[in-house]
C-alpha cells in the first residue's frame, strides 16, 4: 500500500478527494416533494495515519415543516416528533438546511476536500430530502455530490450480515437504545460508528488506502 503524501491532509487523500459527512433526517413520509422535513443529524469524521476513522464534530437541527407539507401519520408514529411542540425550537426549512451545507463546507475546506459526500442507512432517501428541500428553497452551493453516496446498509450487509440499523450497531458492538432511536442526531452518530468501524476493520486486514 502507498504511503499518505505528508504534505496534503490525509482526509484528502482517502475517498477521492471526498469529505464523508454522515446524514440521518426525520420525515413525514417517503416523499421528499410532498412530506415534511422535520430534523436534520450529521457527523463528520476525521482519520489518522494508519486510515482509521473517529468522529468529530456534529450538527442538528429541528425543523418547522414547511407551508403544505405532508405528515403521515404512520411515520409520526414511528418517529415519535411533535412537529409544534414549543419546546423544539424549531427553525425554518431553509434556515436547517443552510446550516447544513455550511457545517458540511467546512469540514470539507479543512479536510483539504473537494466535495462532501453523503453516509448513511439508506442514504439515498436522506439525499433526495436535503436536495428536495435545497431545490425548494432556492439554496446554491450544495457541497455534496448530487448522486454518489455510501450506504452503511450495504457495508454492514457485507461486513456483519446485517441491514437493520440497531442490529447492524449491536453487530458492530455498540450499545443500542431504543428510546433514543429516530432522533436523527442518535441515528447519524450510530451510523457514522458503524462506518468508522467498517473503514477501521478494512484498514487492519487490508492496510490503509491512500490515492
Amino acid at each position: 500500500m502507498s504511503a499518505p503524501d505528508k504534505d496534503k491532509p490525509l482526509m484528502a487523500q482517502r475517498f477521492r478527494g471526498f469529505m464523508p459527512v454522515i446524514v440521518d433526517v426525520e420525515t413525514g413520509g417517503f416523499d421528499q416533494n410532498k412530506d415534511a422535513l422535520l430534523e436534520i443529524g450529521a457527523v463528520t469524521v476525521q482519520i489518522d495515519e494508519q486510515g482509521h476513522l473517529s468522529l468529530l464534530d456534529e450538527y442538528s437541527c429541528h425543523i418547522e415543516p414547511f407551508e403544505g407539507s405532508n405528515m403521515d401519520p404512520k411515520s409520526m408514529e414511528i418517529n415519535g416528533i411533535d412537529p409544534y411542540h414549543p419546546f423544539r425550537m424549531a427553525k425554518p426549512e431553509d434556515e436547517a438546511v443552510r446550516g447544513l451545507f455550511k457545517f458540511a463546507s467546512k469540514e470539507m475546506k479543512k479536510g483539504g476536500c473537494n466535495r462532501s459526500i453523503m453516509v448513511g442507512h439508506n442514504t439515498i432517501m436522506d439525499l433526495n430530502f436535503i436536495n428536495a428541500a435545497a431545490t425548494r428553497n432556492k439554496i446554491g452551493r450544495n457541497p455534496f455530490h448530487p448522486f454518489s453516496i455510501f450506504d452503511t446498509v450495504s457495508f454492514a450487509g457485507l461486513a456483519y450480515g446485517q441491514t437493520v440499523l440497531s442490529r447492524a450497531a449491536e453487530a458492530a458492538g455498540l450499545e443500542w437504545d431504543n428510546e433514543k432511536a429516530h432522533s436523527a442526531l442518535y441515528d447519524a452518530k450510530q451510523t457514522a460508528e458503524i462506518f468508522c468501524a467498517i473503514v477501521n476493520r478494512w484498514s487492519d486486514t487490508a492496510g490503509p488506502v491512500w490515492i
